[in-house]
């Protein structure tokens, strides 16, 4: 029996990369000597199994046979005989195609460590053509390593396999997964533009995918593009550090842009709706999470708004902040916040700009937060009031200190 350190770790060692998790491959063993050792066997398609101290993952090798469409339409075979150099082969990449021995040796028979040095993501063989998450990967991968390029024959694999419909075999669940995790890499924007570059985001996204071409106002967007001004918010939300919340809503916020009727253009009067509509039609179909989908729907309705915060008076401000909840989850001002931050920098030459708004708008939720709606709704009772007269007066004590705590007691309390 003889184990291999494989994939990911090897690949991020040689690149000078943390290397956080290790895979393991176990050659001319069987399920019944690891679990001899003390392996507790968790594969479910294939042996895998845990390490009983270190509880790192170790898979025996194998090879992989397609017996039908999509993912999972797969027979494995694993025994003795099958060697590490039969396992490396069914890999996706070559970058991911590299083992190394106990004693440091490296084991890497497509030339991975040549495109390693050379930035390049190329596929393993024809079997890539197989997997169309291997499409997704290599989306996320590009995000990952913004400097890597694709080889052309991948690409061309890749466009080949979005022809032939392989993409649309993609169970929901599966390209949430890989899109939530390319939004968390380094360079998000790198994973939309390679699965446009194949076709697959067209498939997969085609919200997103129609935005590129759609014109914009250049005074407000020098970049004028659509799709170029929201890869530059998801990125600008990347760098700020953002949660997967706030880049999916930097990435969705403009959706509607995509349907404005062509004779207004480059104006897009009412996008904001639009786009909370395309916003949960999206989010059901990839089954994202429920705090993800409700912060990209306020998000989409709201950016519109909230740039004019200074401009705004503290009854439209309440206004606001009560439509997204914000007095049940607080928190949740400063992911929308976050996410239109993004939106505003996220523009050619508008990069550095100072964004006061976000001020103004904690100033306000800080101040009608500090209302104790316990007890002016007691002493509304206390005078005779009842129903939606208690709320009124709440919403009103709320308003009052929003203006005294922004200075503007003196002006009308709407807008």
């Amino acid at each position: 029996m003889e184990i291999y350190c494989v994939g990911g770790a090897v690949r991020d060692q040689l690149l000078g990369l943390p290397v956080v998790d290790h895979d393991w491959v176990v050659v001319g063993a069987t399920p019944q000597a690891l679990v001899a050792l003390g392996y507790r066997p968790v594969g479910k398609d294939f042996p895998v199994f845990l390490h009983p101290e270190t509880q790192e993952e170790y898979a025996l090798a194998r090879t992989e046979r397609k017996v039908a469409a999509g993912y999972k339409g797969f027979v494995f075979h694993y025994a003795p005989d099958v060697t590490l150099e039969d396992d490396l082969r069914r890999r996706d990449l070559t970058i991911n195609a590299i083992a190394r021995a106990a004693d440091g040796t490296l084991i890497d028979p497509l030339n991975g460590v040549a495109d390693l040095r050379a930035r390049i993501f190329r596929h393993t063989g024809d079997a890539f053509t197989e997997d169309p998450v291997r499409i997704l990967r290599l989306a996320r991968f590009a995000a990952r390593f913004p400097d890597f390029s694709i080889a052309p024959e991948t690409a061309l694999l890749m466009r080949h396999m979005v022809d032939i419909g392989e993409v649309d075999h993609l169970v929901a669940e599966r390209v949430w997964q890989e899109i939530a995790r390319g939004l968390m890499e380094h360079k998000p924007s790198r994973m939309f533009e390679t699965l446009r570059a194949c076709g697959a985001l067209a498939r997969l996204m085609p919200e997103l995918d129609r935005l590129w071409g759609v014109p914009q106002r250049a005074d407000y967007h020098p970049e004028v593009d659509t799709g170029v001004h929201v890869m530059m918010v998801v990125d600008e939300a990347a760098r700020a550090g953002g949660s997967l919340a706030v880049r999916f809503a930097a990435l969705t916020h403009d959706l509607g842009k995509g349907n404005t009727p062509a004779d207004i253009l480059p104006r897009h009067v009412g996008h904001e709706a639009r786009s909370a509509e395309l916003v949960e039609a999206l989010c059901a179909r990839l089954r994202a999470p429920s705090e993800v989908r409700d912060l990209a729907r306020i998000v989409a309705r709201e950016h519109g708004l909230i740039p004019r915060a200074a401009e705004l008076r503290p009854k439209t401000l309440l206004t606001l902040l009560e439509r997204m909840d914000a007095f049940r989850r607080p928190a949740r001002l400063n992911e929308v916040l976050a996410a239109c931050e993004a939106d505003a920098r996220g523009r050619l030459g508008f990069e550095h700009r100072d964004y006061p708004q976000s001020e103004r708008m904690r100033t306000a939720l800080g101040a009608a937060l500090a209302v104790d709606a316990g007890a002016v709704a007691a002493a509304a009772v206390a005078n005779g009031l009842r129903g939606d007269a208690i709320g009124q007066q709440v919403h009103d004590a709320r308003c009052r200190a929003i203006a005294h705590a922004l200075n503007e007691s003196h002006l009308p309390l709407s807008s």
